[in-house]
């Protein structure tokens, strides 16, 4: 049984995880492989990013995974659940870091929408 307290830690840090996998510059490294990323231009001349997946079999499936928050989002929450389970230990402290980056996402998002 997982506490309110461990549950609330585990879904900051699959918050902050799954987004650091999905949409961050530092981990455009991993996206790479299975990714283009190509420009385009809009009628109302806005810049939109897409994403072109690459490959075949796992290649495609590793491409979408990292594509989609959702099904990224799942299996963080997974991976993060195991290790809080099997190696508390050695998981805690990253489940910790996740989740304080997670909050201060938080409130960065809270004070660049309200404080502007």
């Amino acid at each position: 049984m997982v506490s309110l307290f461990s549950f609330l830690l585990l879904g900051l840090a699959t918050f902050r995880l799954t987004r650091l996998l999905v949409y961050d510059q530092i981990t455009e490294f991993l996206r790479a492989p299975f990714h283009d990323v190509v420009e385009e231009v809009q009628e109302d001349g806005t810049v939109e990013e897409v994403i072109h997946i690459k490959g075949e079999g796992i290649r495609k499936f590793f491409g979408e995974l990292l594509s989609c928050h959702w099904c990224t989002g799942v299996w963080c929450s997974i991976l993060l659940y195991i290790g809080y389970v099997l190696i508390p230990y050695w998981i805690t402290p990253i489940i910790m870091v996740l989740s304080v980056a997670a909050v201060a996402s938080i409130i960065q998002v809270f004070v660049d929408y309200f404080m502007v």
